[in-house]
């Protein structure tokens, strides 16, 4: 029944918004605001924005805060600002902020040349989390500027951006560019980005890698480290 309502909600467009924000924000049974957070989805009016942010930083309950974030993302680039400022928010939460990457991952290709700039924003976590979202640019337009962008970001001097570049790069799924570019980082001084270039290498199955992360098992100090690293090796000796 709530189904059927929110489908019809839908079909009446922009007009609901209004009625839809003001539940969202004020009603007090949380099935109403889940619901209310849902139908905006199916609108994707950027006239919601502002209600759909203010639930994602206020409301109690997570089903809401996914569902708002959800809605931000079917809106596409006029979201992309407001949950670029969650990342950066004193105030927010962790889970709060990985469903604001979550979003920014999911508008991707839509707002382009927003997430062009933001990958270029002096703020690392900006960096990093509109890094870790040009992956579907890069593929589906073959956007060049967006792949210097992350080709950059692999020297960057904030290890959480290199860590995001690195393990964007085993999801593309080009083996003989990425595998070059991947084996210099396997000696980053930041434990974090060598384990994403071992879980790279292993999910590109580069083999011809394997020689590499043989001789960085033999010297990796970081018992975490290790253990990515052994893995891919296994992995890799057994394609």
């Amino acid at each position: 029944m709530r189904l059927t309502f929110a489908e019809s909600l839908g079909v009446v467009g922009s007009v609901a918004v209004p009625a839809l924000c003001r539940a969202l924000r004020t009603h007090g049974n949380v099935t109403v605001r889940r619901a209310a957070a849902k139908t905006l989805t199916l609108i994707a009016d950027p006239a919601a924005v502002p209600a759909l942010l203010e639930a994602l930083l206020n409301d109690a309950d997570p089903v809401v805060q996914g569902s708002a974030v959800g809605a931000m993302a079917a809106v596409g680039g006029d979201a992309l600002d407001p949950l670029l400022s969650v990342l950066v928010l004193p105030g927010a939460t962790a889970m709060q902020q990985g469903l604001a990457s979550w979003g920014l991952a999911f508008i991707g290709s839509r707002a382009p040349e927003a997430l062009r700039r933001a990958a270029a924003s002096s703020n690392p976590q900006i960096r990093a989390a509109a890094i870790a979202a040009l992956g579907d640019q890069i593929q589906a337009l073959a956007d060049d500027q967006a792949r210097q962008l992350l080709l950059n970001a692999l020297g960057d001097a904030e290890a959480e951006v290199r860590a995001e570049a690195v393990t964007l790069l085993g999801k593309l799924h080009e083996p003989h560019s990425a595998t070059p570019l991947l084996l210099p980082l396997l000696d980053d001084p930041e434990p974090q980005v060598r384990k994403n270039a071992a879980l790279s290498l292993m999910k590109l199955r580069a083999t011809d890698a394997l020689p590499a992360l043989r001789a960085c098992h033999g010297r990796e100090q970081e018992a975490a480290v290790r253990v990515v690293l052994q893995l891919a090796v296994d992995q890799l000796g057994q394609s």
